[in-house]
């Protein structure tokens, strides 16, 4: 009897060693809170802007490290988000459009929130973070939450809305959903999706801050997407007559066809937008200003949670990374949307708080694939082999240190390589180039000239295209 008492004690005694020792691995890992922004372009305050009221996103900069220099892989949501989450750059075949899905691209390696999950974590997947909620489920605890309100996936409130939305239905759609590219109705916040979905994540802060489980939350917003629809209140927060159009409404000089698009987003998804050329004036300001009603929205969304964060004290322990998926266009070059290889639409928003680096602000060239590496360092796991970026911590420790020399970008069968000074496009057919555009950053910020066939470039376009050209070549050893 006293061989088995004794015996019991030692199993006793190492069992409390292992749970003390899993208790203090799980105190040890840092949580990650991952904000996810559709269509958002980078024209918060933090950015030097002041037209656009983004409180929330401006605090969160002035705490955390601000990259203006972060480049999406893709510049259509799906194929983005894919690309971020997987860790990996596209190829004419991965990642191309906004139809891709993660586990059909790429389905042999872990997403950043299957790998986390692995790893320990509980992981939460709230609102938009991938195109379709149903890629990658395994990636996640439990099953995805989108809220929806309201009619369709536009979400219409409004009865003038619904009679447009009745208006286009035909014997042969009798289902379709078209309607206008904005309202305002005045509701509250949680009449919409996005509100449901900060209430939820409230719940969830909450959840975790009971269980003292490590968590990798991500939280995905669908505004400012189209159509913009918001609360009055922060359509209120605006003067329309304010409101500044694009400084640039034209083409570039010089530039491709293949540098053009229709906007077929808008002009085929929404009423009220002409099938061809401009939109007015007095169009493209009630665009903007749905636009802006629709980021300022969400700012508050996300002012509500990280509030909630730091009330919890989870903000001690948790890295906070907020991206927009690609940037936007409202008018500029006389383009809406995104869709194209201009600098608006590949440079996006990224901010990454963690509690242990100070604040600060990097023009360092980034990735959207360095995330995913970047968060496994800041959290003190291993980084699976696979990716394709590198971490940001180095850069975020030393905001002055040099990250990246150059960057990559694609989309159908352009692609794009950016330097400090420069954004270079090459379109190509059958592996030949049959277009291209080149764009000097220092003489010209908003790539109004097209200088790819000035004979003063010639060297830096031999250059860029050997860069385009290696990594070609580096992504079909992959």
């Amino acid at each position: 009897m006293k061989k088995i008492n004794i015996i019991g004690v030692i199993i006793i005694l190492i069992s409390c060693y292992a749970c003390q020792r899993n208790n203090e691995q799980s105190a040890q890992k840092k949580n990650v809170l991952f904000i996810a922004v559709d269509d958002l372009r980078l024209q918060a305050g933090v950015y030097g802007k002041n037209q656009m009221k983004t409180p929330s996103i401006d605090q969160l900069g002035a705490e955390g490290i601000v990259f203006d220099k972060a480049y999406c892989a893709v510049p259509v949501c799906g194929a983005s988000r894919a690309s971020l989450m997987s860790g990996l750059r596209p190829t004419p075949s991965r990642f191309v459009n906004y139809y891709t899905k993660k586990d059909n691209d790429a389905p042999k390696v872990p997403s950043i929130a299957k790998w986390f999950k692995e790893k320990g974590y509980t992981t939460l997947s709230r609102g938009k973070i991938y195109h379709f909620w149903k890629d990658d489920t395994l990636a996640w605890s439990d099953t995805p939450y989108i809220p929806q309100t309201g009619v369709g996936f536009q979400n219409y409130l409004t009865e003038e809305s619904l009679s447009i939305v009745k208006a286009n239905q035909t014997a042969e759609q009798p289902n379709r959903i078209k309607g206008p590219a904005f309202e305002s109705p005045d509701v509250a916040d949680n009449a919409y999706p996005d509100g449901l979905l900060t209430e939820q994540v409230v719940k969830d802060l909450k959840h975790f801050a009971e269980n003292e489980e490590p968590f990798f939350l991500a939280v995905g917003f669908w505004k400012p997407h189209l159509p913009f629809n918001a609360p009055k209140k922060y359509w209120d927060l605006y003067d329309e007559s304010d409101l500044k159009l694009a400084d640039n409404p034209e083409m570039p000089e010089g530039a491709p066809a293949q540098a053009h698009h229709n906007w077929n987003e808008l002009r085929g998804m929404y009423t009220g937008i002409p099938q061809e050329g401009p939109v007015s004036d007095e169009l493209a300001k009630k665009l903007i200003h749905g636009y802006y009603a629709c980021v300022s929205y969400t700012d508050a969304q996300i002012g509500m949670i990280l509030k909630e964060l730091k009330h919890l004290g989870l903000d001690e322990n948790t890295v906070v990374v907020l991206w927009g998926d690609h940037g936007w266009h409202l008018g500029d070059h006389g383009l809406w949307c995104k869709h194209c290889h201009f600098d608006k639409v590949l440079n996006a928003p990224l901010i990454i708080k963690d509690p242990e680096i100070k604040s600060g602000k990097t023009s360092s060239l980034v990735e959207f694939i360095d995330i995913y590496p970047t968060l496994c360092e800041l959290s003190g796991i291993e980084q699976p082999t696979h990716l394709d970026g590198k971490s940001l911590k180095n850069v975020m420790k030393d905001p002055s240190a040099v990250h990246k020399e150059a960057v990559f970008a694609r989309y159908h069968n352009g692609e794009s390589v950016r330097t400090d000074q420069y954004l270079y496009t090459q379109w190509l057919n059958d592996g030949k180039v049959v277009a291209d555009m080149l764009y000097d950053h220092a003489n010209d910020p908003d790539e109004n000239i097209n200088v790819s066939k000035d004979p003063a470039y010639s060297d830096v376009v031999k250059e860029l295209a050997a860069l385009l050209e290696e990594n070609r070549n580096a992504l079909n050893k992959q």
